[in-house]
């Protein structure tokens, strides 16, 4: 088995300018230009890595993030998949839970909490473990997974081996950066979570609760 290397960002900051209404729910908009900006160098800060691949949601934001920072890792193939698509990882209990966790948990149907954790444990089979085959000479297989905030919060509670809930509360930046190392010589290897040292501090902080910068 080769050691998978799983880079993990969740999408630019998202344009949220176009006016909605009341019950139309989060537009599926694309990149702000902030957002465009933090994509770019994100870009440029993974593009002295070889990546074997580079995999995004279906949501107009992480396929233009995708976009933008594959144009800096040139001949490497760019995937779209539902697997990094944006889902409730868990059907998570609200018993005893904190107030505001538990009324979050309420917006989602039934529907969602069947199939979000279906898709979910997909992509745990896809991304979270080493792979049977790499390139020559040992270099662990690199990929990218541009995502939504859930999706790393599950793949970072999946490494540790912590209870199902504590998904909640794993918030990630925008364009910040979460890496695991899979192998087989031991359980994952959560290597950075959230790193932003690719952004300067204006572009950093986007996607983060109200509070982050209180």
């Amino acid at each position: 088995m080769v050691t998978r290397l799983l880079y993990l960002t969740r999408h630019a900051e998202q344009d949220l300018s176009e006016p909605s209404g009341p019950d139309a729910g989060e537009p599926d908009t694309g990149l702000s230009e902030r957002g465009r900006r933090q994509a770019i160098l994100l870009g440029e800060r993974l593009g002295a890595r070889r990546f074997a691949a580079v995999h995004h949601g279906p949501l107009r934001r992480a396929a233009q993030t995708a976009e933008l920072v594959a144009k800096s890792l040139p001949d490497v193939p760019v995937y779209e998949t539902e697997l990094a698509g944006d889902h409730l990882p868990h059907d998570t209990d609200p018993a005893g839970l904190p107030p505001a966790y538990a009324e979050f948990l309420t917006q989602f149907s039934a529907a969602e909490r069947v199939d979000g954790p279906r898709v979910t444990a997909d992509a745990v089979r896809r991304f979270a473990g080493p792979v049977a085959e790499g390139p020559a000479g040992g270099e662990p297989v690199r990929e990218l997974v541009v995502t939504h905030s859930f999706l790393i919060a599950w793949l970072v509670r999946h490494a540790l081996d912590a209870p199902e809930r504590r998904w909640l509360g794993l918030n990630s930046h925008n364009a910040g950066l979460t890496v695991i190392r899979y192998s087989a010589a031991g359980p994952p290897n959560l290597i950075a979570v959230n790193d932003v040292a690719h952004l300067p501090p204006e572009l950093r902080g986007t996607g983060l609760p109200p509070d982050y910068l209180t």
